[in-house]
């Protein structure tokens, strides 16, 4: 939020710096973004008078002027028609740059005549729209006098970051308030006196209560819709609001001035009274910007019997705007509700300065005292008589009070202040305190709702910096550990991804339903999502994941492996999850390979099985099991997927290439490979200490040499290898260590549907070394176990 020092200085009586101000907005929660100069651009251009004006000798439409700023008469080409001998205009000599043009001004020779500068206008200097002629300043305007000083465009303009629990500092009031219960000034008080009307108020009701609980509003007659006056447009232009009309500007200034949003209708486009109520489902509003939105029954909108008029606290339409022959007005000062605010303005995708204000909170209790301000103002700046207030429903007005104890500043906020300073705050601020520290809460502090709340505007407004930094109690002995096993299994398996090539990624927990839907849809649901396509919670991390190669490989990355650590979330909760992403060239051409390689399957199983050993998990007994889990089975490509699991339930880890379907939803070509690891899932070592604790093995080598022998079956064509390897390692418990495939073979001497594997089995003697009868014992083990599943020996 935007404003100048002049402005503030309106509402707080203050002898304090620029600097001190910045500071202590800073300090009170009220982060000062930048504070600009609006006339620092404008510092070369000076005022001057026309001495003489003659018409150029070869362009009728062009006048050579001799202009006098200061230094002397100066010769000037201009071509404005109000150009004329006696006006006292804004000069730019030769090296002043034009904002509005974007031109640095030079001496120039126009139609064969010297030129020295330029007579300019309203645009050209940034500071209006008009343009049909040159700026006309009084007769007895300061001859070189600089332009900014004269105009008052010296005026700092300060930025504020307002964060959304402080509604009450959407409006310069509300930051002169907090700057007086700061020590930085005193309040000025705002006198408000009720317009009192003649006739009857406008015929406006509230048939939509939930949405808008109080319509108010009061009518205009005979008004005349010109110019503001020069203070109140020099006010808007400097934050950056385009003056328009006297009414609309109205409307704007009362809104920054007080943070109270209003709209003025034209009378003359209404068909009867004004009702605050629910849409109709397909109705539509062609709104002030221009476009046209299509509401849905949950919306509400101000209407009249013909047609709707306003999207309710977020933007009026166009056909009921006031123009500049607008005669009389409704001026309406509405309270709505703000979830139903942001509800709305989200599903139209529509913002605008009122939405920002009343989805935060507007005070409640401020309509009648913002209606009067508004229109004293119509009738003082635009003249015409004023009717009767017309009040329909009613405001959620009703006091709200918290016990408060002063001790809970030093215990929740860590800064002792003495209870007589926390009172004189916290009534700077608007608050009332009883005897007994019941406080009440101002109406325009919807964010305050217990004592927390009261402890930190008490703190902030003493300084947080004041709070002493003290060191937690050290236990006497050696440290506990203060990391969970879950936090030490996090931080393992990232120090293993990263070792490992993989580049971190850290993507959004949100989705659109579309990019969850493949991955088993979202079952967690934004009540308040930012947008559309940020509506669910996350089922996977894959899509963030994909999102990131996509952007990454646009911008010229031949390989890309990403990796993230982070929650998905599931219908019965958050589950700890690490994504894998391998996109691009997994091996760059060469002169041995030839073209380059991308990642496939057995790329993504290589990183899950390193990534689940990195995390302790028993990859020795590990199952590799169909396709890639039934909640995202829609992700993966059939036949190209699996799934790493303890016994047939418990799923480590999924593996895989990516389905084409789902690349082209995230505009990614090529085959794309992907893990998923469940973190939660696996199981602590053997020996932890404390459930889901971590404890490595003692180290104990064999005292003698492991033994190996290899065996080739002959198994039927549809046998996974990873079947006949396990019944390997389980033939002999006791003496086979390890078992894994080292060939595949099909074609001459296999017969037809049939493939030969061939595996290496590890044997390790513990007392003694193996005799031939004991090594013969074992290998017909293998065998048997093997021809289980159809395996037969080859010769």
């Amino acid at each position: 939020m935007k404003f100048t020092l002049d402005w503030l200085r309106q509402h707080l009586d203050t002898t304090a710096s620029l600097d001190e101000i910045v500071d202590t907005l800073t300090r009170i929660g009220l982060e000062v973004e930048g504070v600009e100069n609006p006339g620092a651009k404008l510092a070369q251009f000076k005022v001057a008078r026309v001495l003489s004006a003659e018409r150029h000798p070869q362009a009728d439409k062009l006048q050579i002027l001799s202009v006098d700023a200061g230094d002397g008469p100066m010769q000037v080409v201009c071509g404005a028609p109000n150009a004329r001998a006696g006006l006292v205009g804004v000069f730019g000599a030769p090296g002043a740059y034009v904002p509005g043009s974007d031109i640095t001004l030079k001496v120039a020779e126009i139609r064969g005549v010297v030129s020295n500068g330029m007579m300019c206008s309203t645009r050209e200097l940034e500071l209006g729209e008009d343009h049909d002629g040159i700026i006309e300043l009084p007769a007895d305007a300061p001859i070189g006098t600089a332009y900014p000083d004269y105009a008052g465009l010296t005026d700092p303009v300060i930025d504020v970051s307002i964060t959304p629990n402080k509604q009450d500092c959407m409006g310069v009031y509300g930051i002169a308030r907090d700057l007086a219960a700061a020590g930085l000034g005193t309040l000025k008080p705002l006198t408000v006196t009720p317009v009192t009307g003649d006739g009857p108020g406008p015929d406006v009701r509230t048939d939509d209560i939930e949405g808008c609980p109080a319509f108010y509003a009061q009518s205009v007659s005979g008004v005349t819709n010109g110019e503001a006056p020069e203070w109140m447009r020099r006010r808007l232009t400097a934050i950056g609001q385009k003056p328009i009309s006297a009414l609309v500007d109205i409307t704007n200034y009362v809104m920054i001035d007080l943070g109270r949003p209003l709209h003025v209708y034209d009378r003359a486009t209404l068909s009867g009274g004004l009702v605050a109520r629910k849409a109709q489902a397909g109705e539509q509003v062609l709104a002030l910007n221009g476009k046209t939105y299509t509401l849905t029954d949950s919306m509400t909108v101000i209407a009249d019997a013909a047609q709707v008029h306003d999207i309710g606290g977020i933007m009026g339409g166009e056909h009921s705007g006031v123009s500049e022959t607008t005669t009389d007005v409704l001026i309406e000062c509405a309270y709505f509700d703000p979830e139903a605010i942001a509800r709305t303005g989200q599903k139209l995708g529509l913002t605008s300065d009122a939405r920002q204000r009343f989805e935060r909170g507007v005070d409640p209790a401020f309509l009648d005292q913002g209606l009067a301000i508004a229109t004293q103002l119509v009738l003082d700046l635009c003249g015409g008589a004023a009717s009767q207030v017309t009040r329909a429903g009613t405001p959620p007005v009703a006091p709200r009070s918290i016990a408060y104890d002063p001790a809970l500043a030093e215990t929740l906020g860590g800064l002792a202040i003495a209870p007589a300073r926390q009172q004189e705050i916290l009534e700077r601020l608007g608050f009332v305190i009883d005897a007994d520290w019941s406080v009440t809460i101002p109406s325009w502090r919807r964010d305050v709702d217990g004592p927390a709340d009261l402890v930190e505007e008490v703190i902030r407004i003493e300084g947080i910096d004041h709070v002493p930094s003290t060191p937690l109690p050290r236990v006497p002995g050696v440290a506990r550990p203060t990391a969970t096993p879950e936090q030490k299994l996090e931080r393992r398996v990232r120090r293993a991804a990263a070792a490992r090539g993989l580049d971190e990624s850290v993507t959004w927990s949100f989705l659109s339903e579309a990019q969850a839907a493949p991955f088993g849809g979202g079952a967690w649901t934004l009540a308040n999502p930012i947008s559309e396509e940020l509506k669910v919670m996350r089922p996977s991390l894959l899509p963030g994941l994909l999102s990131a190669a996509e952007r990454n490989l646009k911008h010229g990355a031949t390989s890309v492996r990403l990796f993230e650590l982070g929650r998905r979330y599931l219908a019965d909760k958050e589950r700890s999850t690490l994504g894998v992403v391998l996109a691009g060239a997994a091996r760059p051409r060469g002169w041995r390979g030839g073209k380059a390689i991308s990642a496939d399957a057995f790329d993504a199983k290589a990183e899950a099985l390193a990534l689940l050993a990195a995390a302790g998990a028993p990859v020795d007994n590990l199952q590799v099991m169909g396709e890639a889990g039934p909640d995202s089975l829609g992700a993966w490509h059939p036949g190209q997927s699996g799934t790493l699991r303890l016994g047939p339930k418990t799923v480590l880890a999924a593996f895989g290439m990516v389905h084409p379907s789902v690349l082209k939803a995230f505009d990614l070509d090529g085959p794309i490979a992907a893990v998923e690891l469940y973190l939660d899932a696996i199981p602590p070592r053997r020996g932890a200490k404390g459930p889901g604790g971590f404890m490595r093995p003692a180290y104990t080598p064999p005292a003698l040499q492991a033994v190996t022998r290899d065996f080739a079956f002959l198994v039927p064509a549809d046998l996974a290898a990873d079947a006949l390897v396990r019944a390997a390692r389980g033939a002999d418990k006791a003496t086979i260590t390890a078992a894994r495939l080292f060939d595949v073979f099909t074609g001459a001497g296999v017969e037809e549907g049939k493939k030969s594997l061939a595996i290496e089995v590890t044997l390790q003697p513990q007392a003694k070394s193996f005799t031939d009868a004991e090594l013969k014992a074992i290998a017909d083990k293998v065998v048997a176990a093997a021809a289980k599943l159809g395996a037969t020996l080859r010769g």
